[in-house]
């Protein structure tokens, strides 16, 4: 008695994938109209304003796609990697002065930029191999030497795919043989590169994300990094399906908040049949959430736009900027004289006299308690004077 298959790759013609066009009809319909929506907000700001908010959820989409795979990144890092890439200006530096992040970090950020911001290429071996090396630039995951920019090999030995701490590994499934990598991947890129058509209408290019994102984490050619690779498989798609590649929302951002349900899905997925509609609509609906959470982003964008128009009326010097941008940005807690010397590298005295002048023009407010304890926020937009 043949034995039925354990997972989807091991099934004939499984990547002849089927869904119900009919349960995925509503919620792609809502998907694009939120899409739609935003984009168009997007669209009625400065020029100034959406790179700004690119900027911040590209951070975050770099960030959090790493943390996905247990490894925390430093936000500042992305951040003057990404803006110097793009010729940004951050915290009052020009791109030129910004430091440069270590050969990790700019490698991730490579390989993202490199997804959306050439959307329109066509997705290669040499091109997937490429971003692969960018995020391995020393040869090694962690302490272990890994074949870096091609496939993997026989040697790796079975390629089992987990999620979860060191010694806590929970193994999701197992994907194909080294053997059939090339057979494999060479179908997913004609697929990729080529406009399918289903009965009389193309696939929809959201539609198509998803599926790319499955199919790629199935195969999991590489030996390590496929779960980031394959993110930025389905942000290059959705890259396309916005017609840009400015980026306003960041689906790694809500992956990594709904991790859980994530990788129960690519297992409940994977030990199915080739009806992959609960893996579609569950990415829907995290598309979804990835853009109603870009509301909030975008509100912080628009907030830090409205405090920089008042101050801008008469000016900061470039300490007051460099810690006025850092309060807007990821700044935990209050600000204090001591705290204020340590971003603006500069004496207690100074930072004393800085931030008086930013008390006297509303820019700072105290809060409650006095003496050496006294702290300080942010004004409102509104509240500070020209």
């Amino acid at each position: 008695m043949r034995r039925s298959p354990e997972y989807i790759h091991q099934r004939a013609k499984w990547t002849e994938f089927t869904w119900d066009a009919d349960a995925l009809a509503l919620p792609l319909s809502v998907v694009r109209h939120k899409q739609g929506r935003l984009l168009g907000t997007m669209e009625s700001m400065g020029f100034d304003l959406r790179r700004e908010a690119s900027l911040c959820v590209q951070i975050s989409d770099v960030v959090k796609s790493s943390a996905i795979e247990g490894e925390r990144l430093n936000p500042e890092e992305v951040r003057s990697s990404i803006a110097r890439r793009l010729g940004l200006d951050v915290g009052g530096l020009a791109p030129s002065a910004l430091p440069r992040a270590s050969r990790h970090v700019e490698g991730v950020v490579e390989m993202m930029l490199d997804a959306t911001g050439s959307c329109a290429k066509a997705l290669t071996k040499g091109r997937l191999c490429a971003w692969h090396a960018a995020l391995f630039p020393t040869g090694r995951s962690g302490m272990n030497r890994i074949t870096v920019g091609t496939w993997r090999t026989k040697k790796s030995g079975a390629m089992q795919v987990v999620s979860g701490r060191v010694g806590r590994e929970k193994v999701h499934f197992q994907a194909p043989d080294a053997s059939r990598l090339n057979a494999e991947m060479s179908a997913l890129l004609k697929w990729f590169n080529a406009s399918r058509v289903t009965g009389s209408s193309r696939l929809d290019p959201v539609l198509k994300a998803a599926i790319a994102h499955f199919w790629f984490v199935t195969i999991h050619p590489f030996e390590d990094g496929n779960g980031r690779i394959a993110r930025a498989i389905a942000d290059m798609a959705l890259a396309r399906a916005d017609g840009t590649s400015e980026r306003f929302y960041s689906m790694s951002t809500q992956i990594e908040a709904e991790r859980k349900d994530y990788y129960s899905m690519l297992e409940r997925t994977q030990r199915g049949d080739v009806d992959i509609t609960p893996w579609l609509a569950w990415f829907l609906g995290c598309l979804e959430r990835s853009i109603i959470s870009a509301d909030v982003a975008l509100a912080a964008v628009l907030n830090k736009s409205r405090v920089w128009q008042r101050i801008n009326l008469r000016g900061v010097n470039e300490r007051q900027r460099l810690v006025i941008n850092r309060m807007l940005g990821d700044f935990e807690g209050f600000l204090s004289s001591s705290k204020y010397a340590k971003l603006a590298k500069c004496s207690t005295d100074t930072a004393l006299r800085d931030m008086r002048e930013l008390v006297d023009r509303r820019i700072l407010v105290a809060n409650r308690g006095g003496g050496r304890s006294t702290s300080y926020r942010l004004a409102q937009a509104d509240a500070i004077k020209g």
